[in-house]
């Protein structure tokens, strides 16, 4: 393979990524409400020549580029957060700004960039030939991701006869290849009380103190060692051989978290007791822990057990129809996933980083140190599409995308061109690196 021609090739799209990027963020498009940015997706496969494009019923975009065995995917959310509040933003986040070297807008790096490349990567092997009966490749671009991570390729895989070889996911990764993250779920505390006038608190039961009580445990269990001497061993425990199997995958990932993020209460009124109080917990878990776990970890918090019956510990779930309409309900679990060192999958992408790139990240010139410093090897801090993908339906997942994951939900979010451009001729690379090697 010609790595040179690939990367002139890509270097030829610049102009072509940097509008199509562009056109994406002047879009709108916060969870199920993905519809307009679809459309202008589905304009630009047809545009370089795709060779079937379908959008599913939950309104996910499919562009197959193609005729091979083997189905090779590339992955990328093209739902956005919210811009928050506007006057933290030094630009428009929707009308963005475009340099020399840089693309500025919501989205830009979390994560149209990352479907920008993919598109142009396809084209890419089109252009030059590199398409053969070896493989077809998938580019999917998912909604509703930032809502519910992974609910987009749970029905991919559980409703459409979609079954990949591997699928890339093309959020950015600072020049890395990313072969994993901690999992995470969304647990809710319920807590039950008693009301009575405000006046003579002592007639009533306050759900509010109950609630402070368990959480004082609950950042016990966030902060605390796992010394025997411990009432509550801390979720460090799980980085201990002697606590979990999988303590080396553990440890790569980093410890799981526990943190309250959301608080909900019931009164009669302000001059009342209050008979309910409610909390949302973020749970972020490493290897080794299910959601089974975690729950159970909370369960037996000596102030949850203390007051019995009257707090209930659940996971929340999602329904919310995406923008055809589609509801396909799921509970809040998104499973850790770490694919192996040595796995045909890991082996490939850094067979092409090193025939096209070398041995370490690249990146643009404000970039550059941080990223040379980091291993190529590496794994995300923030949840993906990886949750379904490899966690639920045990199909082999890894990360390699444009952008940096500090400009995911930020204010003033960018990219840069030379990371759109470079992710374009590595994606173009990779489905031949890795059908010739495991043939």
């Amino acid at each position: 393979m010609d790595y040179e021609a690939i990367k002139t090739q890509a270097q030829k799209y610049e102009a072509d990524l940097t509008k199509f990027l562009r056109d994406m963020v002047k879009i709108p498009g916060e969870s199920a409400d993905e519809k307009l940015k679809i459309q202008r997706a589905k304009q630009e496969m047809e545009k370089v020549g795709f060779d079937k494009i379908d959008i599913d019923p939950m309104g996910n975009l499919l562009g197959y580029m193609g005729h091979g065995k083997k189905l090779i995917a590339f992955d990328g959310h093209i739902d956005t957060v919210a811009i928050g509040e506007k006057r933290n933003w030094k630009f428009d986040p929707y009308d963005g700004y475009e340099t020399d070297t840089e693309i500025g807008g919501r989205g830009t790096s979390d994560q149209e960039g990352g479907i920008a490349s993919a598109v142009y990567g396809a084209k890419i092997m089109k252009d030059l030939g590199l398409l053969n009966d070896d493989y077809t490749v998938l580019v999917a671009a998912t909604v509703q991701e930032e809502d519910c991570d992974g609910l987009n390729w749970h029905y991919i895989l559980s409703e459409e006869d979609v079954k990949p070889e591997f699928v890339v996911s093309t959020e950015p990764t600072d020049g890395g290849i990313y072969r994993g993250q901690r999992g995470r779920m969304e647990i809710r505390v319920d807590v039950k009380g008693q009301s009575c006038h405000g006046s003579a608190p002592e007639r009533g039961d306050n759900a509010i103190y109950k609630m402070m009580d368990i959480l004082q445990d609950v950042r016990q269990l966030n902060n605390n060692g796992d010394t025997e001497s411990t009432v509550i061993s801390g979720l460090v425990k799980m980085l201990n051989e002697k606590n979990n199997p999988e303590w080396q995958e553990a440890r790569f990932l980093g410890r799981g978290t526990v943190t309250p993020s959301q608080i909900f209460y019931s009164s009669p009124s302000r001059c009342a007791v209050a008979d309910g109080c409610s909390v949302s917990l973020d749970r972020r878990m490493t290897a080794g822990e299910t959601w089974e776990s975690c729950l159970d970890e909370i369960r037996q918090l000596p102030a949850v057990k203390k007051y019995g019956d009257d707090v209930e510990v659940s996971m929340y779930n999602y329904d919310r129809p995406s923008y055809t309409g589609l509801s396909y309900p799921i509970e809040c679990f998104f499973p850790t996933w770490v694919i192996p060192e040595d796995s045909p999958v890991t082996k490939a992408l850094i067979e092409t980083h090193e025939n096209l790139f070398g041995e370490v990240r690249q990146g643009p010139e404000q970039q550059i140190k941080m990223r040379e410093a980091r291993p190529l090897l590496d794994k995300w801090t923030f949840s993906t599409n990886g949750v379904s993908i490899m966690g639920r339906h045990n199909v082999p997942c890894i990360g390699y995308g444009p952008g940096a994951e500090a400009e995911a939900h930020a204010s003033n979010e960018h990219t840069w061109k030379t990371d759109l451009v470079r992710c374009a001729a590595f994606y173009a690379a990779l489905p031949s690196v890795y059908t010739d090697s495991n043939k």
